[in-house]
């Protein structure tokens, strides 16, 4: 057999250790995250010892028929003692060390347990695939067999149970998460308890030994790749969730940056695009290329533009934040048309002339980033404004002066 299964599913399993490999080492002191990587780490070495080529290479290496199996067994008791350790490490409290001390010492127990049963037993034809029900019925060997599934059953139960239990608690990214874990644990139960069934089968003088070469592999191989995507989804969560809102941020950004693009393109004030880019990476460059092309044409926004619209908005509305989307969609809009008649001088930034403060200046001379998506929603039809009172087309009178 190629063990096709077991290394694709060491390969899962050990990629999920490489994703969360740098995590590790910033947190090297952080128990949780030690006891995750430990569960990748050893869960991707039970497969790789598994597979029927390991096996073989182990034998030989050895010089010992079906070495490959207490050495698998082991790393199978070892994986289980990551798992009761992450299981402890989620649920806290004030005796975690103590629990962890606890099943440390159970599952050394069953290590031991494991090299004493195969030394003392006789094993002398090796067996790649079925050594579990070829040799249940031989004396030290069958208790070693028994010993590592129902110590892999334990392990695997409590932590279905306990990942299963904690999502019902929890929302997002993480409930995904336990979830996934919870159900990849499941299937573990299931290559457990196929093992188990076909022992039994094989002690009452019956021949099941095809649950423990096929059934229980696949039930493994899918328990793996549920479990490592259930340790990885919290960790893409945050992230998937912070591209989405970049995206719908950038995307109502678009009325905004359409309304300056005859200004970003004649100033070249327009960054280039970036291509390939993360929607976080092309979220900063609109919000760079409008931040620019307002900075721009601040000397060109009309203050008294500005407080006749937001009044007038104020006044049909009652939302003073719409009325003063209002106001800077009429102020900006104006200024971009003012800036692009060639006639036009640049006013002063200055002067006094303008109606609206002491000194005729204007407040803001670029929004903030929350008010530039208001901005936008008003420019796209998203919050209609009043049309302002008397004039209002900006007078030829600028917020700092004359032209």
């Amino acid at each position: 057999m190629s063990g096709l299964i077991n290394y694709v599913s060491c390969g899962a399993l050990w990629l999920g250790l490489l994703v969360r490999a740098p995590d590790l080492l910033r947190h090297r002191r952080d128990p949780y995250l030690r006891a995750i990587c430990a569960v990748l780490g050893l869960a991707g070495l039970c497969f790789f010892l598994g597979a029927p080529p390991t096996v073989g290479a182990v034998n030989r290496i050895g010089d010992v028929p079906n070495l490959a199996a207490p050495v698998t067994y082991v790393a199978i008791t070892g994986y289980c003692a990551a798992s009761q350790l992450l299981v402890v490490h989620w649920r806290g409290g004030p005796r975690v060390r103590r629990t962890a001390r606890r099943w440390l010492l159970a599952y050394t127990v069953v290590v031991l347990g494991i090299a004493v049963t195969f030394a003392l037993g006789e094993a002398p034809v090796e067996r790649r695939t079925d050594l579990d029900t070829y040799y249940a019925t031989t004396p030290f060997i069958a208790q070693m067999i028994v010993l590592y599934l129902v110590a892999h059953l334990t392990a695997v139960t409590v932590t279905a149970v306990s990942a299963l239990r904690w999502a019902r608690r929890v929302r997002g990214g993480l409930r995904a998460g336990l979830t996934l874990l919870g159900t990849g644990s499941l299937c573990g139960a299931g290559y457990s308890v196929a093992k188990l069934a076909a022992v039994g089968a094989r002690w009452s003088g019956r021949d099941w030994s095809r649950l423990g070469t096929t059934v229980s592999p696949a039930a493994a191989g899918l328990g793996a790749l549920l479990t490592v995507v259930g340790v990885l989804v919290p960790l893409a969560a945050p992230r998937i969730t912070e591209w989405r809102r970049a995206r719908r941020t950038y995307t109502r950004l678009e009325p905004l940056e359409r309304t300056l693009d005859d200004l970003l393109t004649r100033r070249t004030l327009r960054l280039p695009r970036p291509r390939l880019a993360s929607p976080t990476t092309r979220l900063m460059w609109r919000q760079t290329s409008v931040h620019n092309a307002l900075s721009h044409l601040a000397p060109y926004f009309d203050r008294k533009l500005y407080d006749r619209t937001r009044a007038g908005a104020l006044a049909a509305t009652g939302e003073a934040e719409r009325a003063e989307a209002a106001a800077w969609a009429a102020v900006i809009t104006a200024a971009v048309r003012e800036e692009a008649d060639a006639g036009r001088r640049v006013p002063p930034r200055d002067s006094g002339g303008g109606g609206g403060g002491d000194d005729g200046r204007f407040p803001d001379r670029v929004p903030d980033p929350a008010v530039l998506l208001r901005i936008a929603d008003a420019l796209a039809g998203a919050a209609p404004a009043p049309t302002p009172a008397a004039d209002a087309v900006p007078s030829r009178t600028t917020t700092a002066g004359t032209a």
